[in-house]
């Protein structure tokens, strides 16, 4: 390399540093809302393209292809739950890595991420494939939707590389202090998928009818034209996390890297698994209290899901702040941090919750007929269970900052604890005292739970001292001019 070429080298990093958002320095608050809300605006939009498709799914193809779709769904969010693990891991490596001013070690966390996800992918796509009749089989999809849940299936298989990446591109940004890029990619994905739902399904021009096979097409198209544009587009900004020459490399993991990502990843994988099957054990005890309630508990659990939606935007924007700030060495901000992202959930999913108990019955009228039995239900359900969901944001703010140092176990066994002995605990224990009211007051029981144990953790525990378990390699010059003083300290490191 010529002299020319290595004096360069710091400059061209310092630039590519310059592109990024710095959560190290400047106002807490005024970051944490910049990166809250094109986070949130991303769950929501997440969340309106499965209710359209829902609805064009419904309305084109009827009962039978809904009944498909929803077994098919299951499958397709434990797939992701694991690569949602692995996208969390290389996220705090990545905001850790650019808190040091690292940043060759944030491009080989992105570069082991994406490799390993992309090989995960097509394994999935493949064996899927092979496995999806046995799969349904195991979930005892119900005859009649059974040959259209395998065509569903198969096809959404075949996009699953696409919509990996995306996950892990978008979350290696957010690492990096990047949240409005993952929201436009989203809105793309987005835009097509519900676009291009109808047009596959019932034809169009040269596009033949496809069925419930369009609709699955209609999501792969939009995944891998998104991850194409993406990627497009982060070469053309030349974003920092992009990968050239000699860097491409980083796409063949390294095994220690692979390591950390897998180890830090599957216990967060496995907390959405945890939620989830405590969703489906309480499913199991509403559907014992007759249609009525069942439906109630249904509308209401769809008010919920955009109620948690700022507490989630809110500990993805902590989770990423506190692990650029510990990397950097700023533990005098990490404090500041978490009190900012308890005040903003309070102010936040507190307003929310008001404003849909204020017009609860007006919201639980999109979904139920006028006069529906189930509307007082569903609106007493709300009042008792949405409360709680201030102290599950507040949970999530503590849980983000302790794994931001690669403390992952904990959280999965707090909430095991909170999911299971304490809320089915309760619902089941407390049913012939209260009847139905035990299962609604299992919700803030369970969520007190959690906040307490997470309060105690974040306080007495001993996360500020873990680290990854493997010791970054001494900078050299270059990255010595461009990294701050206070670099050392307690955290993750990316292998050298």
């Amino acid at each position: 390399m010529s002299d020319a070429e290595t004096s360069g080298k710091p400059d061209r990093r310092a630039k590519a540093m310059g592109k990024t958002r710095d959560l190290t320095t400047g106002s807490i608050g005024r970051a944490m809302i910049a990166f809250t809300l094109p986070t949130l605006a991303s769950s929501v939009l997440q969340s309106l393209n499965g209710s359209i498709n829902t609805v064009w799914i419904g309305h084109l193809l009827g009962e039978g292809a809904l009944a498909a779709t929803s077994n098919c769904n299951l499958v397709m969010f434990l797939m992701s739950a694991g690569v949602f693990g692995f996208g969390m891991a290389a996220t705090i490596l990545v905001g850790q890595s650019m808190g040091r001013r690292d940043l060759d070690a944030a491009r080989r966390a992105v570069g082991a991420a994406v490799g390993l996800v992309l090989a995960i992918g097509v394994l999935t796509a493949v064996v899927g494939w092979i496995g999806a009749p046995a799969l349904l089989r195991l979930l005892a999809t119900p005859g009649p939707a059974m040959a259209l849940a395998l065509t569903y299936l198969r096809v959404i298989l075949l996009s699953m590389p696409a919509a990996f990446l995306l996950v892990i591109l978008m979350m290696g940004l957010r690492g990096a202090g990047d949240s409005l890029t993952p929201l436009w990619f989203m809105g793309l994905s987005v835009l097509l998928d519900s676009g291009l739902n109808p047009v596959f399904i019932r034809g169009f021009g040269p596009i033949p009818a496809l069925g419930i096979a369009g609709s699955a097409t209609a999501t792969a198209v939009a995944n891998y034209l998104s991850l194409a544009a993406l990627v497009v587009y982060v070469y053309v900004r030349d974003l920092p996390l992009r990968l050239r020459g000699a860097e491409l490399r980083y796409l063949s993991p390294d095994p220690e890297l692979v390591r950390i990502i897998v180890s830090k990843g599957l216990p967060m994988a496995f907390q959405m698994m945890v939620v989830s099957v405590a969703a489906l054990t309480m499913i199991g005890l509403v559907n014992r209290r007759g249609l009525a309630t069942t439906a109630a508990y249904g509308v209401a659990s769809q008010l919920w899901t955009y109620i948690q939606m700022p507490s989630m935007a809110i500990g993805s924007a902590v989770s990423a702040m506190a692990a650029q700030n510990i990397g950097a060495g700023r533990w005098d901000r990490i404090g500041r941090i978490t009190r900012s992202g308890l005040l903003f959930n309070l102010v936040m999913t507190g307003g929310l919750i008001l404003l849909v108990g204020v017009a609860d019955r007006a919201a639980l009228a999109i979904f139920l007929p006028a006069g529906s039995p189930a509307i007082p239900i569903a609106a007493h359900i709300n009042l008792v269970v949405s409360w709680g969901f201030v102290l599950f944001g507040a949970t999530m703010v503590l849980m983000g900052v302790v794994r931001a140092n690669g403390s992952v176990i904990a959280p999965l066994v707090m909430l095991a604890i909170a999911m299971f002995p304490v809320r089915i605990g309760a619902a089941v224990g407390l049913g012939r005292l209260l009847g139905p009211e035990a299962l609604w007051w299992s919700y803030p029981l369970g969520s007190g739970a959690s906040v307490l144990m997470a309060a105690a953790y974040y306080r007495f525990g001993g996360w500020r001292a873990m680290r990854m378990g493997v010791s970054a390699a001494a900078p050299d010059a270059e990255q010595r001019a461009l990294a701050p003083a206070e670099q050392q300290g307690a955290g993750l490191h990316v292998p050298a």
